[in-house]
């Protein structure tokens, strides 16, 4: 829970509305009294540990955005401590950016261009050459997407978050690499709290990478031994896929890889360096290795690229749901296993048919960037003995070959039903492969989602933790949804200009998805035959010929299990 309320006064500000919360701090848009936006981080002092602080008792972060001036990095123009609420409390404003993280426009874009990845780069290590060039060089030890703004107005990146940034002369002793994601630090900084320049450029190649690519340059350690995975994966050559749509500017590939070496001496003395070389003023040679990766079926497994879940109309309680409890496990794995938690195995999407549960999986895995495995029960069962659990287990082996990936089971109550009551021996033995299968996949990169419209017929074991343990409901569209609905299957059609997507919404109480698409389609046939445009008349006979396939009254009924 947020520690001020919108409207609540601190200082000369007045807050708009809450944007992050963490650890220690929580992060809000405010105005001044001339209506001027800022942002401003509220720090709860008791929560900061004692390598936060100086040796004179300041903040660090304070005491160095303090004076940081340049178009790059995030200015700070006013510091102040406080008691709210009989707690001490620090607080730091800085200017307003208008715009988003690069790790929000990569998840939106689900791909970015490579000039534009360099231009992003090149103002980080601008901002970054400022920084290394103080008297007292200031690492900034936390580059990733997440703590890059895009400003939509000046259009450049700049650097925030300077909760970890240390100067030189303070040296590991007052460096605490807890909460940091390790697949961004530095071999050095990950085995020994060693930071430095080249740590910094380092990251800057681990970020400018995964927006090229879409993903880690090695492979992200796992358990109690991710420290040691980790080193031992980065000592092999660094593989550099080639870019199907636009190729990468001369030189960008190569700086990255030199960026991205194992020993600080053989990366880029400074970051002005980096950016020549980005910029194809120098030439760089290094080595990498060929990484295509070689694909079973290709048209089976292939990364989604799209709009994920803004594609779906409506559904907003179950969107912001299954964003809390699965979409940001997914995105920052890392992050949750650095507190020791496990990653989810699975979810349920169940309710009645026709309400777009296969639509929302596709989107889902869209969402997260995940490659999207189809499957049904017809492709897994086998009349054969044991042929059922050897495709089980190949679904899952081309899974974790193609990871990360979401495999999706449509009518999943039919290849798990439940092992009681005289159910065959074959599909009892389907059961315990699937069972088998799923311990850990979260770990392997793998997120089953099972649909069904009989939640209640699912074997028991399945839906418990560390399986499909996350459980959603999908429902008839309410008015809202079916709206959208109606201006998303209405969009580029050859359409009338009065059409009231209200009264459409109010007069298909009762449809579901499956048949407010079929209605437009039925509506442009019609249109079609009189060589008119679509207009309210024909939607309107369409819904006269057409009743909704199931009603709403039914559709509520269907509503079983999990309550």
């Amino acid at each position: 829970m947020f520690t001020l309320s919108k409207q609540q006064q601190i200082g000369r500000y007045t807050v708009a509305f809450p944007i992050k919360e963490g650890d220690y701090a929580e992060t809000y848009r405010v105005k001044d009294a001339e209506g001027r936006k800022h942002f401003l981080k509220l720090i709860d002092l008791a929560k900061l540990g004692s390598k936060q602080f100086d040796e004179e008792g300041e903040v660090i972060e304070v005491d160095i955005m303090k004076g940081l001036e340049h178009p790059n990095v995030m200015h700070l123009s006013e510091q102040a401590e406080l008691t709210l609420d009989g707690r001490q409390m620090a607080y730091l404003v800085s200017g307003f950016v208008s715009g988003e993280t690069l790790e929000q426009h990569y998840v939106r874009q689900q791909a970015s261009n490579p000039y534009e990845v360099r231009d992003w780069m090149l103002d980080v290590l601008a901002g970054l050459q400022y920084l290394h060039s103080q008297r007292d060089p200031i690492v900034h030890n936390e580059l990733t997407p997440q703590n890059v703004m895009l400003d939509s107005v000046s259009k450049r990146a700049v650097i925030i978050d300077f909760g970890h940034a240390r100067r030189m002369s303070q040296g590991r002793r007052t460096f605490d690499r807890k909460g940091l994601l390790p697949q961004y630090l530095a071999p050095e900084v990950l085995g020994g709290g060693l930071f430095s320049p080249q740590s910094d450029l380092f990251s800057v190649g681990v970020m400018a990478y995964r927006l090229l690519y879409g993903g880690s340059p090695w492979p992200v350690g796992k358990g109690d031994d991710m420290v040691e995975q980790m080193e031992a994966t980065r000592s092999q050559p660094l593989r550099t896929p080639s870019l199907s749509n636009v190729p990468a500017p001369d030189g960008m590939v190569e700086a990255i890889a030199k960026a991205l070496s194992v020993d600080p001496a053989d990366r880029f003395a400074t970051a002005e360096e980096m950016a020549r070389a980005m910029r194809g003023e120098v030439k760089v040679h290094v080595h990498t290795a060929d990484q295509q990766p070689k694909k079973k079926e290709p048209h089976k497994t292939a990364a989604k690229r799209g709009n994920g879940l803004a594609d779906v109309a409506g559904m907003r309680e179950l969107k912001a749901q299954v964003q809390r409890d699965v979409i940001d496990l997914l995105r920052t794995p890392e992050k949750y296993r650095a507190y020791g938690l496990s990653l989810p195995n699975g979810m349920l999407l169940y309710g009645p048919p026709g309400c777009g549960k296969t639509f929302f999986a596709k989107k889902l895995a869209e969402e997260v960037g995940f490659n999207f495995m189809m499957k049904s029960p017809s492709d897994l069962k086998s009349k054969w003995v044991n042929a059922t659990q050897e495709n089980i287990a190949a679904m899952f082996k081309e899974a974790e070959e193609n990871a990360p990936t979401i495999i999706f089971i449509d009518e999943i109550n039919e290849l798990l039903p439940r092992r009681t009551g005289g159910a065959h021996e074959m599909a009892v033995s389907a059961v315990n492969e699937m069972l088998a299968q799923m311990d850990r996949t979260g770990e392997r990169g793998i997120f089953v989602i099972g649909a069904t419209n009989l939640p209640d017929e699912i074997d028991e074991a399945m839906l418990r933790t560390g399986r499909l343990e996350k459980r959603f409901y999908v429902g008839p569209p309410d008015e809202e949804a079916r709206r959208e609905m109606f201006q998303m299957y209405l969009e580029g059609r050859y359409t009338d200009l009065g059409i009231d997507y209200d009264r459409l919404a109010s007069l298909t109480d009762g449809y579901v998805s499956s048949d407010i698409r079929f209605l437009v389609d039925e509506a442009a046939r019609m249109a079609l035959a009189r060589d008119e445009r679509i207009d309210m008349g024909t939607l309107e006979a369409a819904m006269g010929a057409h009743p909704p396939a199931q009603g709403a009254e039914e559709a509520t009924k269907r509503r079983i299990g999990f309550k």
